[in-house]
Formats: structure tokens, C-alpha cells, sequence
């Protein structure tokens, strides 16, 4: 199946590439999810005004990203959460909460689907998490899992 990815998918493309998939990974995950459209020859209008917006956006963000990749690695951003006496958290620090405390800290919003957690945080103290602020630009941030 041809298919013309509309929004990032890891280990496939990035938005506006043709890709060939299984039929059942495009007709159940990728086109129901909105991550992918089918692909036709007016699909390539899509296609280019895609790429065209991705090359905008692109040479725009690459600086600011630097600016924001520095904020985030001058300091560890702090994530409150419930925990039990232990130390033990209740589940584990997601990455919409890890969004919202970098946001808090930066004052620019931060995407949670690029932020990468190796292991799940589950314990209060240090970890260390990994944003992709832009294709070149990817920041490693310390975060400190506090009680709140």
C-alpha cells in the first residue's frame, strides 16, 4: 500500500514522504490515526505543499530551537508529583507533565510527542530525558522528580 505520511512516524518518514507499507498497517494504524493519507497522483499537490511548509517552518525554527535547546540544558527543570513515603511514585511522570514543566520553566511551548523517556520515571530524584526541538537540534534535559 502507497501511502503519503502526514505527520512524523519513527522508524518511517517524516510528513510529506511516499512510503510503501502492509496493507494492514496503513488501513488499521497509520490512515485511521491520521498519520497518512493514500496516496493518488492529486495526492502529490498535498505532497508538495507539505514539503513546502516543512522547508518554511524548518529554516525559521533551527535557530530558535538553539535558543530553547539552551535554556533547557542551562538548568534541571523541576516535575512535581504524588508520591508515597518511600519515595515511590503513584504510576510513573509522563511525558505531558515533563511538556508542561519544560514549558513552564522556557516559556515556549514544547511538543510532548518529542520528548524521548529511555525508562519510565518512577522514582523521585535526577533522570535524564532527550527533546528533539528539530530535526538537527535535540536537547538533553536534567529533570529533578520532586514530591509535590
Amino acid at each position: 500500500m502507497k501511502l503519503i505520511l502526514t505527520q512524523e512516524v519513527d522508524g518511517l518518514g517524516s510528513p510529506g514522504d511516499v512510503v510503501e507499507v502492509k496493507d494492514g498497517y496503513g488501513r488499521n494504524y497509520l490512515v485511521p490515526r491520521g498519520l497518512a493519507t493514500r496516496w493518488t497522483r492529486g495526492g502529490q499537490k498535498t505532497i508538495d505543499s507539505i514539503v513546502a511548509a516543512r522547508g518554511k517552518r524548518a529554516a525559521r525554527d533551527e535557530a530558535h530551537a538553539g535558543e530553547i535547546k539552551t535554556k533547557l540544558e542551562e538548568s534541571p527543570v523541576n516535575v512535581s508529583v504524588r508520591a508515597g513515603e518511600a519515595g515511590r511514585l503513584f504510576g510513573a511522570v509522563t511525558t505531558a507533565e515533563i511538556a508542561s514543566a519544560l514549558e513552564a520553566t522556557t516559556g515556549e511551548p514544547v511538543d510532548k510527542r518529542t520528548i524521548v523517556v529511555a525508562n519510565p520515571i518512577k522514582t523521585l530524584g535526577a533522570h535524564q530525558v532527550s527533546v528533539k526541538l528539530h530535526d538537527d537540534v535535540t536537547a538533553a534535559v536534567a529533570l529533578n522528580v520532586v514530591p509535590s
